[in-house]
């Protein structure tokens, strides 16, 4: 019974949704701010939700069985996800074994439901943006791995999230290294892509693609997707603070880290342009890549 309402309620579903939701709106405030126009009212996001679960559930004609599937897949591996980050952050149940690992490979089924909801549909739109999508994954999983593995290397090997937590208590915040501060530039840019933010949103280019890989999305197959969205949005920051901040994460500095994290996401989402998916590659295999090699080299010197 305690393992269920860890999942639906603290640190699961329900706390994930509404700090990701609340966290969405501070998004779309500032940037409404920065375009000069007023932006919405906090419980925005919520009510978006509740509009959807009350929409029609549009199927396009030729739609295959995974076009359903797709967002189910998406939400529940960033619930699992979020409730085992927040667990590991707990000193009584401070996670097991290898959850680094479970929590790198979950991060990236949000992107594979996109890419087989999208193909599945059979709309020429959605497919380019699956399209997109999947060179995208392929840029930026390679450096985010390098910079992970900087952070297992340093952490002694360990790749237990409490363990990476002690070895920051004791020997200091990852981030205050030269390796750790060069990992870190890595990760958050890797973020961001995971996050589907501007540089870095082809796939669901609205002044191309009308959407693009959710083009066909209706009712609450979408509102899943947009709460996946808003989940990853509370769970990466705290998982950058995790690999990186970790000397002190009592709840005001956590608080703290968290909204420190999200302005800069937000900063860097306001303040570029659109790439093209070929950018996209050139920058992360490209200058992302060169960072993430110089960090995992400087690790291992003990740099």
């Amino acid at each position: 019974m305690k393992l269920l309402l860890s999942y639906l309620i603290f640190p699961g579903f329900l706390f994930s949704a509404c700090i990701g939701l609340f966290a969405g709106w501070v998004d779309r405030k500032v940037t409404a701010r920065i375009q000069y126009r007023v932006g919405p009212p906090w419980y925005q996001n919520f009510m978006d939700i509740v509009k959807l679960l009350h929409k029609e559930i549009i199927i396009p004609e030729g739609a295959r069985l995974t076009f359903l599937f797709a967002p189910f897949l998406g939400l529940l591996s960033v619930v699992l996800m979020s409730t085992i980050l927040g667990r590991s952050l707990n000193i009584y149940a401070s996670g097991f074994s290898g959850d680094l690992i479970v929590i790198v490979y979950l991060l990236v089924m949000p992107a594979i439901a996109m890419i087989i909801g999208a193909s599945s549909s059979e709309n020429p739109l959605a497919s380019i943006g699956a399209s997109r999508e999947i060179k995208a994954v392929l840029a930026y999983e390679l450096p985010f791995i390098l910079s992970i593995i900087a952070i297992i290397v340093k952490s002694g090997g360990s790749i237990r999230i409490g363990s990476i937590l002690n070895h920051q208590a004791f020997a200091g915040s990852n981030i205050a290294s030269f390796s750790g501060a060069l990992a870190f530039i890595v990760v958050l840019f890797s973020i961001q892509a995971k996050l589907c933010f501007v540089p870095f949103d082809a796939s669901e280019a609205e002044q191309e693609l009308m959407a693009g890989t959710l083009i066909e999305y209706s009712g609450l197959p979408l509102a899943m997707f947009k709460l996946t969205k808003a989940i990853l949005l509370y769970a990466l920051p705290v998982f950058l603070i995790v690999l990186f901040m970790g000397k002190d994460i009592s709840p005001i500095f956590l608080i703290g880290k968290y909204i420190l994290i999200l302005v800069s996401i937000i900063l860097i989402k306001n303040t570029n342009p659109r790439l093209r998916i070929d950018q996209t590659l050139r920058f992360f295999w490209g200058p992302m890549a060169v960072l993430a090699v110089l960090a995992l080299g400087l690790t291992l010197f003990g740099l």
